[in-house]
Parts: structure tokens; sequence; C-alpha cells
């Protein structure tokens, strides 16, 4: 059965190039560049790409409602 990566989509950051990045060193593994908290929590993996911003990382991640799936 695949891996399930999550790359968390809070609207920040090229995500797409997160996404190829984590493909290509788990080529077996699903990755789907997220915000349903569903799948986050089902996943097997999950990436919170960042770049330096973090306070604005942590506000668009509020405004996503992300905080929770994060701690779970």
């Amino acid at each position: 059965m695949k891996q399930k990566i999550a790359v968390l989509d809070y609207s920040l950051g090229n995500l797409r190039s997160v996404s190829k990045a984590v493909e290509h060193v788990a080529a077996d593994a699903e990755v789907r560049i997220t915000d349903d908290h569903k799948y986050i929590a089902a996943a097997d993996r999950v990436v919170f790409p960042g770049q330096g911003a973090a306070r604005d990382c942590m506000a668009a991640i509020g405004n996503h409602h992300l905080n929770q799936a994060i701690l779970e």
C-alpha cells in the first residue's frame, strides 16, 4: 500500500515545488497538497512547508483552520 503524504496547503509558498521534491524522494508515495482535515489526519506523513516567514505561516494556518489538524 502506498504511503499517504500530505503537504499542508495554507496558501503560502511554492507548494507545487515542495510536492514535486517529496515525490522525487518518495516515488512510491501518494503526495497530495491539501487542507482537508480528514486527509491530513489519515496521512502517514505530513509536510509543513515554510520559508522563514513563521509569523505569516502561522497566521495563514489559523486562517485555514489547520491548527487542530497539525496538533492531532
